[in-house]
């Protein structure tokens, strides 16, 4: 996504085409880092994205497999790779140019990704990640992008949601710096300056803080790290080495917004079955459960159904280690914490419907026997009387 000659982060209180001149003339002198920064901004839109109609729709391309980290049989693979379209450059009131694209992913999330290319050095970062984390409304920008690609887009989204549910994400990554450091050394002098970047803070740190960000770090070769927080991760690789961390930290983002959804929907669903519940257990109420348990039964299907489509849309084949990126990433983010609520909500939900299954099954019952009662008593009646039926 790097692109060459973007323009550079202005450096609050310096001339911007002195800082530029003298870039160009010597580079690893003056910019100690360069790299870029990315912003990921993504929305749960719609239930299913039919990849292969938008593809036809919008001429774009599908999104290809991850570059491997270290030469192996093995590679990260997604199910059904995202399609992938430009957008427009995004200027930002401060004269900034982020360029970008949008991703559509077959489980209903689209992901905006901005970018700027970054040359300055440490201190210059940490502001940037403070005033871009904090001050700048990407979502509301990203927001616009996506609902006017998706007035084109609409034919292949299938049902729609009024309301979107949002995740932003920012990865600050140095691919270069004037004499080369290992992971090791670059967390023990630098370490500092990390901990602000990922927490989008311009103050100094505790030692307990600083100590437990630097903890969710991860190194394949001695030369690279990744250090990823909740908000925000900070990569030192190659731009070819950071590829698969920032495709794994926006799937991993991406499931965690399609939690989000379903642990919402399920509370929805939960509360209207205890508000019908709420309504009386007689023997009418009781016969009206049997619809609302089969609607529940159906919202249980889907729920399973598209949040193992989500769970399982990439796979790892031999490449452990970015499993184990993976599973950091999705850790930091909070996608463990929501499957947590979705699986306990659904277990409420199955056991709801069992006992509203068993309400109607004993209603049922009741209703069978009350007839065989009937029955018998109007045959007494008229042998009583008589008339033997």
């Amino acid at each position: 996504m790097i692109r060459e000659n973007e323009p550079t982060v202005a450096i609050p209180g310096r001339d911007v085409a002195s800082y530029v001149s003298t870039a160009a003339k010597d580079f690893q002198a003056d910019t100690p880092l360069q790299g870029s920064v990315l912003v990921l901004i993504q929305f749960d839109v719609c239930e299913e994205i039919r990849l292969d109609q938008l593809r036809q729709i919008l001429g774009a391309r599908t999104l290809e497999h991850p570059s491997l980290k270290h030469p192996t049989p093995g590679y990260v693979r997604f199910e059904r790779p995202p399609v992938v379209e430009p957008i427009e450059s995004l200027v930002l009131e401060s004269g900034e140019r982020l360029h970008g694209q949008i991703k559509y992913y077959d489980y209903g999330v689209v992901s905006v990704v901005l970018e700027l290319p970054f040359s300055g050095d440490w201190e210059t970062l940490v502001r940037l990640s403070s005033r871009w984390v904090w001050d700048v409304d990407f979502a509301g920008h990203a927001s616009r992008i996506a609902r006017q690609k998706l007035e084109r887009a609409a034919p292949a989204l299938v049902k729609p949601y009024p309301d979107w549910l949002s995740e932003d994400y920012f990865i600050f990554h140095v691919r270069e710096m004037a004499g080369s450091a290992a992971a090791a050394e670059l967390c023990q002098t630098h370490g500092a300056h990390i901990a602000q970047i990922v927490r989008g803070e311009t103050a100094q740190l505790s030692d307990g803080e600083r100590n437990e960000i630097l903890q969710s770090r991860i190194s394949y070769y001695p030369n690279d790290l990744a250090v990823i927080g909740w908000n925000a991760a900070f990569l030192y690789d190659t731009e070819a080495g950071a590829e698969t961390a920032i495709q794994l930290l926006e799937y991993a983002n991406s499931q965690l917004l399609e939690f989000r959804h379903y642990d919402e929907f399920l509370t929805r669903e939960l509360e209207r079955v205890y508000a019908g519940l709420d309504k009386g257990t007689g023997i009418l109420a009781r016969w009206r459960l049997a619809r609302a348990a089969t609607k529940l039964h159906t919202v249980l299907l889907d729920v399973n159904e598209l949040t193992e489509h989500a769970d399982n849309a990439i796979k790892f084949l031999s490449d452990m280690f970015s499993a184990r990126l993976y599973k950091l990433a999705a850790a930091k983010v909070g996608v463990p914490d929501y499957k947590d609520l979705v699986t306990q909500k659904v277990h409420t939900a199955e056991e709801l419907y069992r006992f509203m299954v068993d309400q109607f099954n004993q209603s049922r019952a009741f209703f069978l026997e009350l007839t065989v009662v009937i029955i018998l008593v109007i045959e007494l009646i008229y042998f009583f009387r008589g008339n033997p039926v």
